[in-house]
């Protein structure tokens, strides 16, 4: 088997080692299909996400979700054991093969495509058993790879200038891959094909810029679908030897500048700037990339927004999803402290907003977008307004129509759309807005609050304006608190605690203000409920007033906006 040095990398920089080359089949680049939107149910255990599929992300209108690498990985509770493969065979904490298979036919029984996280540029960096019950040590992987397999650079990463120490050296420690060995391409690729055959529609090639893309572009030349969706990580670093763009020639890259720049935006510039985002701003282009807010790893080293910046992230959310550039992934994790803290439950998800799971893609900010952004898809921008600061509206043709209040007040005034006259339901607040002749309507946006249309949204109460499929309640209640406290839900119901206040229901405080919940209640249920703030010691505050009532309709949620009666 050839080897390559560092040495021998160095002296090739400008030449083949490192050329861009395309494969034989055109690559994949976007999602195919109509529906581009992706969620990344990161370390959910793979029954968890076959029920989301189901019950949440196909009726959203989800193309696609993205799981956790399902590769043997080294034993441990880090969310990072993940990243250190141990064999190729689908035996990790999430879920054994069966279970894989079951979830990719569950999900495309939903109308959910599934993308698998592929790591392949490395393995671990350990010894010991993994979770397969494999033996090995760092540079011996019984059956798979030996030291030889590796690169000779043993060292670890030390600065990203130099191609040959980015590309054959140890990313943090972990044993290099030396892709461009024909046994190496062929381990990985009969990798890959085998999840090919178990039904995988497509795959993030993970650490990317540390593997040649020529060597790459082998080796999806060597899969059963050469032209497979394939989405590369690859982060944008100035002044670095290895560009992203450099990988376009094999499918979709990550665009790390967009997360980075609407952080940056939302938390101290101006909305009115976002007026030409995207390519202008010297991204990729726009069907190429992949985007996102933020996504396992920059949510924890504060790259981007996380589920902790409040109206900043969900607004941040809501504009990607309307803005018409790259293919969005929607992130969806847990909560955490430490960064290094590994998934709650193992992986398991019992229910949304439990256990620390934050479910960002069933969010209806969030959720509600995604068919706003299916029914936009080929509309570019028009109508576009904005008043110098932090306040914007845009239409997507005559399909959609979107406007955010990021200003510390409520926002009330005519918007112009392009669209038809009629009555739609504005599926951030699930109120209806009435559009009239000319293309107008008024409305009132409170502080750090959207509204968006669009045509197959007419009516509220249920059907397209809620993308979830069960019945229940919405609870959207504003209340401030003090560090240690929380707001909580109970109610006359067992669901809801049965007025006991150690059995209430804790409320998600990622809108901030703004705490939510969404509770499954049979249909047409008549129920009572009322908001309590509990804190650190337990002790209980009730809020003021009679008890509240509502009523589940016959078909989706009631949605609860209401306001903590001190």
């Amino acid at each position: 088997m050839a080897r390559r040095t560092v040495a021998a990398a160095l002296a090739l920089v400008a030449g083949a080692a490192v050329a861009v080359t395309a494969p034989p089949t055109p690559a994949q680049a976007s999602p195919p299909g109509e529906k581009d939107v992706t969620a990344v149910m990161f370390e959910w255990k793979f029954a968890s996400v076959a029920k989301a599929c189901t019950e949440q992300l196909g009726p959203a209108g989800y193309g696609y979700v993205q799981v956790s690498p399902p590769q043997e990985r080294i034993q441990g509770t880090t969310w990072w054991t993940a990243y250190q493969p141990v064999s190729y065979k689908i035996a990790g904490p999430l879920g054994d093969r069966a279970a894989f298979k079951s979830m990719i036919d569950t999900c495309h029984a939903a109308g959910v495509k599934v993308v698998a996280d592929s790591v392949i540029n490395h393995m671990a960096n350990a010894s010991g058993t993994g979770t397969g019950g494999t033996s090995f040590s760092k540079y011996a992987y019984p059956g798979l790879y030996s030291g030889a397999d590796m690169d000779d650079c043993r060292a670890t990463i030390g600065g990203y200038t130099n191609r040959a120490e980015v590309q054959n050296c140890e990313l943090v420690g972990l044993p290099d891959l030396d892709t461009g060995e024909d046994w190496v391409r062929g381990r990985i690729a009969a990798y890959l094909n085998d999840l090919l055959s178990l039904g995988v529609d497509g795959f993030r090639i993970d650490a990317a810029k540390h593997m040649p893309a020529a060597d790459l572009a082998n080796i999806k030349s060597r899969l059963t679908n050469p032209s497979v969706y394939w989405k590369q990580e690859a982060i944008h670093g100035a002044g670095e030897a290895v560009s992203p763009s450099e990988y376009l020639g094999n499918g979709d890259v990550q665009e790390f500048r967009y997360a980075r720049d609407l952080k940056r935006v939302f938390e101290s510039e101006n909305l009115a700037y976002l007026k030409n985002f995207g390519e202008a701003w010297g991204y990729m282009a726009s069907g190429q990339s992949g985007v996102f807010v933020d996504n396992h790893d920059t949510e924890r080293v504060g790259d981007t927004l996380n589920y902790k910046s409040g109206a900043n992230y969900t607004l941040a959310s809501v504009f990607m999803l309307a803005w018409p550039y790259g293919a969005p992934d929607v992130h969806s994790g847990y909560e955490w402290t430490d960064k290094d803290a590994g998934a709650p439950n193992g992986g398991q998800v019992n229910a949304c907003y439990a256990d620390g799971w934050k479910c960002q893609h069933a969010w209806r900010e969030i959720a509600s977008m995604v068919a706003f952004r299916n029914t936009a898809r080929g509309q570019g921008v028009t109508n576009w307004w904005d008043n110098g600061n932090d306040a914007i509206a845009f239409g997507r043709g005559a399909k959609a129509y979107v406007a955010i209040n990021h200003e510390p007040s409520s926002l009330t005034r005519t918007f112009q759309t392009s669209l038809p006259a009629g009555t739609y339901c504005d599926v951030q607040s699930n109120r209806a807005v009435t559009v009239n002749g000319s293309g107008q309507f008024t409305a009132t946006l409170p502080a750090n609050t959207a509204v968006a249309l669009h045509v197959n949204a007419t009516s509220c109460g249920g059907g397209t304006t809620q993308p979830p499929a069960s019945t229940g309640a919405s609870f959207n209640v504003t209340a401030t608190t003090v560090t240690g406290q929380n707001i909580y839900v109970t109610g006359n119901r067992p669901e809801l605690g049965s007025w006991a206040p150690g059995s209430a229901l804790k409320l998600d405080p990622a809108a901030y203000p703004v705490w939510k919940l969404a509770v499954n209640l049979p249909a047409g249920t008549a129920f009572e409920y009322k908001y309590l703030r509990k804190d650190a010691a337990g002790n209980v505050t009730w809020e003021s007033g009679a008890n509240r009532a509502a009523t589940v309709p016959a078909s989706g949620q009631v949605v609860l906006n209401d306001t903590f009666r001190t």
